[in-house]
């Protein structure tokens, strides 16, 4: 499934389209001058390497790759004139047919860039767009891939192309200026963006259906997040002996995947059973298209008992990786309350096995002074068996406490609920006023389940 990102009407040949090996050039803008704001600081030549990573993503032949730091953005074409010349120049000596520009251009900017360079040029959104295109296997994957592509394509919508004048005649007696065939296409675009959003209501009803489910069963959930290729399907294979596609690649896997299994203390032999869910990675400048239309997938991790913020230890801008994924944890209100007593965010440093010794003493010595820190390798299983036991006795009644709570005659559900989970330590029955005082011992998910059902 693939997106044309390219404006109606622009002069590059029609038969020009995203494929398999298709000569590509990749260049990333950078200001010199950038103002921190609280972003992350991020080398050059690692985000070049990313860029060239999501091109590869989707098997695209880069023959050339260059990064610029601006003094400032040119509001025609982005780069300037002197840099869009030296640029042509080598389109036309490699026969480049594809240029990525990894930062966000205008639709003006798009059309001067096809204009000067006689090929496609897609920003760093329509490239997302395209690999979660290629990548998407479930229907769900599908409406969600197809939304957030039409809600960029109808912003690219814009200027007077020809073929956007013409005028439909008007219907009826009364004759009128009719409808322009931009006006119709934007409105053809509306309309399927408004039946994919019903479509994803629903799975988002199916979603809480099935979520309400397990939370009947008081199972819980442990969602993986992280940023693409830190190694999240790596690790979710090894704890749930699943064979969920994982390679080293940007966003190898989109659908998210949830497992049941089972965690087995290895001192007590006891048993606690868990849904172990694999989410789609997150990455810097994540196009707010895709998380508008990914939130159905990503209310799972609002919902999960614990998330586990998978780290590449080995990755040279980790911390400005790991600052992109707190970011967005942020903006979905995901907050850790707890820190030290009951954590609902846990730091899983990953990759610890291509670490230089003296790096991996490093971390070790730092992680082993935080309580929500673990350090493994998904990939030859070092520091697996710690992981585990420390989510065994996360959830082995470990942050639960006494509550007490008053029910309404009326509320029943709650109550049997209550019994049903053995949570009721004390009861009492007030035959005045009909109400009944529950005395409980249940953890802080359970009580949110709980406030739920009854209001």
């Amino acid at each position: 499934m693939t997106f044309d990102q390219s404006l109606p009407g622009q002069p590059t040949p029609k038969s020009v389209a995203i494929t398999e090996n298709i000569e590509t050039v990749v260049i990333h803008i950078g200001l010199r001058h950038r103002p921190s704001m609280g972003q992350p600081d991020r080398t050059q030549e690692a985000a070049l390497e990313e860029a060239v990573g999501l091109a590869e993503a989707i098997n695209l032949k880069v023959v050339y790759r260059q990064s610029f730091a601006l003094n400032k953005i040119s509001p025609a074409t982005l780069l300037g004139k002197g840099n869009v010349e030296n640029i042509q120049q080598i389109i036309q000596a490699l026969a480049v047919k594809l240029v990525v520009m990894d930062g966000t251009l205008s639709p003006v900017q798009q059309r001067n860039l096809e204009q000067a360079w006689k090929c496609k040029v897609i920003d760093r959104t329509g490239l997302i767009l395209e690999i979660f295109g290629a990548r998407a296997r479930t229907s769900e994957g599908g409406l969600q891939v197809e939304l957030a592509a039409l809600k960029h394509q109808r912003s690219r919508l814009v200027r007077s192309w020809t073929h956007l004048e013409r005028q439909r005649g008007g219907f009826g007696f009364i004759g009128g200026p009719g409808e322009t065939q931009l006006e119709l296409d934007r409105r053809m675009i509306d309309q399927r963006i408004m039946k994919l959003e019903k479509e994803l209501i629903n799975v988002t009803k199916m979603r809480g259906l099935h979520r309400k489910a397990r939370q009947r069963q008081s199972i819980p959930v442990i969602a993986l997040v992280g940023y693409t290729n830190a190694g999240k399907s790596t690790l979710f294979n090894r704890l749930t002996q699943s064979n969920v596609f994982a390679e080293n690649l940007l966003f190898a896997t989109l659908d998210p995947t949830m497992r049941r299994c089972e965690i087995i203390n290895p001192a007590t032999k006891g048993k606690q059973e868990v849904i172990f869910s694999d989410t789609v990675g997150f990455i810097s400048n994540l196009p707010t298209q895709l998380i508008a239309a990914f939130r159905a997938t990503l209310e799972e991790v609002c919902t999960a008992d614990l998330i586990l913020h998978v780290r590449d230890a080995a990755h040279p801008d980790a911390k400005a990786q790991a600052q992109d994924v707190e970011k967005i944890l942020h903006e979905l209100n995901i907050v850790d309350r707890q820190p030290d007593d009951a954590p609902l965010i846990v730091d899983v440093y990953n990759k610890i096995d291509l670490l230089s010794a003296e790096e991996r003493f490093v971390l070790l010595n730092q992680v082993s002074r935080r309580p929500n820190a673990v350090a493994i390798s998904a990939q030859n299983g070092e520091g697996i068996e710690t992981l585990l036991q420390w989510i065994y006795n996360r959830f082995q009644n470990k942050g639960a406490f006494v509550q007490t709570l008053v029910l309404k005659n009326d509320e029943g559900a709650a109550l049997a609920w209550c019994y049903q989970q053995g949570l009721v330590l004390e009861r009492y029955d007030d035959e005045t006023t009909g109400q009944i005082d529950l005395k409980l011992f249940l953890t802080a998910s359970q009580l949110d389940y709980l406030r739920k059902i009854i209001f």
